[in-house]
């Protein structure tokens, strides 16, 4: 088990690659020609962005020995990855295509895995200067005014001065006059509809937020957003930190329609559909 110093230790790194990940992401925003857009196998877009993350990640995460699962990274052979007792579990750039679209909801995720469960995460919004931050057992935090910055290098003591405890305490998060229910901006089905419109028989003045990415998971987190459905593919590295990030918040995330726990480093990397619910969701 991961002990306190330890966690003290590599919290750092987890915190520095990801600001410095969001600004390799930031630099190649700003120059909408040089995105570089080419289809995966599974036809999903990948931008010069993802791909620079990617390395600034590895790169500054390499020294820690630890072997990372990301997106953009070789395919790992489940024969090779299923005994890890601890890895990085990395999307250098969750939401691509709201990259791509150029409305600012994009994200870094990193979670620290120990025997597959999420030990401590970070989701950092580079657009919005955002830093979430979240340890097992030792709650979960939001950070603000933290610009992209290729040459981060906070310490911890840094990292957790002036810090936030989430979820939030102001009037604009709770309580809401409607159900606020948060949807996938780009990645909708009809299933998605049904589950609302049966949202709506016992709440018909819900409102929906579109928003794209793992950002859901902090809106959740903070207590803006009280209940998010996702009814198409995901992957662990889109859940992880998120899902830690939200729990350490008082909320919780189930998977559809069987109600059970989402799991990692499984065969396959795809994670059924779920809901995430918000510490003061009522329902």
């Amino acid at each position: 088990m991961i002990n306190d110093k330890v966690r003290m230790y590599l919290l750092p790194p987890l915190i520095n690659a990801a600001v410095r990940a969001g600004a390799s992401i930031m630099n190649v925003y700003k120059n909408l020609d040089d995105y570089d857009i080419s289809l995966k196998d599974d036809k999903t877009p990948i931008t010069l962005a993802d791909r620079l993350a990617h390395k600034t990640i590895r790169e500054y995460l390499g020294p820690t020995r630890i072997p990372i699962l990301s997106e953009e990274g070789r395919e790992m052979l489940y024969d090779e990855r299923r005994n890890w007792e601890l890895y990085w579990l990395v999307d250098p750039l969750d939401g691509t295509v709201e990259f791509i679209k150029g409305n600012n909801e994009f994200t870094v995720n990193i979670a620290l895995m120990e025997n597959n469960v999420c030990m401590g995460a970070v989701i950092y919004v580079p657009y919005f200067e955002k830093l979430y931050i979240a340890g097992r057992d030792a709650g979960s935090y939001v950070k603000e005014h933290v610009a992209p910055d290729s040459g981060a290098e906070y310490t911890y003591d840094e990292i957790v001065t002036g810090w936030t405890r989430l979820p939030l305490e102001c009037e604009a998060v709770r309580p809401h006059p409607r159900l606020r229910v948060a949807v996938s901006r780009s990645h909708q089905t009809p299933e998605t509809a049904e589950h609302i419109a049966r949202l709506r028989a016992t709440h018909p003045d819900l409102e929906i937020v579109e928003q794209g990415s793992s950002y859901k998971f902090c809106l959740l987190a903070e207590g803006r957003v009280d209940y998010y459905v996702r009814t198409t593919h995901t992957y662990e590295w889109d859940t992880a930190a998120g899902e830690l990030i939200l729990a350490e918040a008082g909320g919780r995330t189930r998977t559809l329609p069987d109600d059970g726990v989402l799991r990692y480093n499984e065969k396959d990397l795809r994670n059924p559909w779920f809901v995430c619910r918000s510490k003061y969701c009522v329902i």
